[in-house]
């Protein structure tokens, strides 16, 4: 049985294969998900990969024929990158369990709001020099403080996360929503123009 060439990539939610199986018939191509394992065939042309790097989601995974390549997308049960189709063993991400961690969620609330009080207080602290009376824009340290309290309160997990990463790991010269963006690298300090930023010691 001939083996067929392929190529991935991903996203957090999803890892998409495509099989260079050239003038597949769509009647002739036959795809198996499984929880932990893909096959493929077409006449005697096969691919089998198993154990996926992670869970999948059968009854949300799909594919489509093409003239050139088939494309096959798997949707991951647990958000994140595998950096791999297959791996000899179990990816933490495939084995995390929800049950554990049921009282994590409010923990880390709890810390991130705990956080966002301090990120919220060095906000104002560094704003003091302008007034209602300067500036139409500013209604007073209340006003700014419950904007961040709501803010954040409204948003959910992958914000908070971003709005907390980028304000530490830039020294408070960057504020993100993005988690997407932020959790690539660490956030750059981006200090106001003609300002220096200085590492305080500690």
């Amino acid at each position: 049985m001939a083996s067929i060439r392929h190529e991935f990539y991903e996203t957090d939610e999803r890892l998409t294969i495509s099989i260079f199986d050239k003038g597949a018939d769509p009647a002739q191509v036959a795809v198996t998900f499984e929880p932990r394992s893909l096959s493929y065939e077409n006449g005697k042309k096969t691919l089998q990969l198993a154990p996926l790097k992670g869970q999948i989601d059968p009854s949300k995974s799909d594919y489509t024929v093409g003239k050139v390549k088939i494309e096959i997308r798997l949707a991951k049960v647990v958000s994140g990158r595998w950096g791999a189709i297959v791996g000899d063993s179990p990816d933490p991400l495939s084995t995390a369990t929800f049950t554990p961690s049921a009282t994590a969620p409010v923990a880390q609330a709890r810390q991130n709001r705990k956080n966002w009080d301090s990120i919220t207080e060095t906000i104002l602290s560094s704003d003091k020099g302008a007034s209602s009376g300067e500036d139409p824009n500013t209604g007073g340290d209340a006003a700014v403080n419950d904007f961040f309290q709501k803010l954040y309160a409204d948003a959910d997990d992958d914000t908070r996360r971003a709005m907390l990463k980028s304000y530490q790991e830039s020294g408070g010269t960057t504020l993100s929503t993005n988690w997407d963006e932020v959790k690539k690298a660490k956030v750059e300090v981006k200090p106001p123009e003609g300002s220096e930023w200085k590492k305080w010691a500690a």
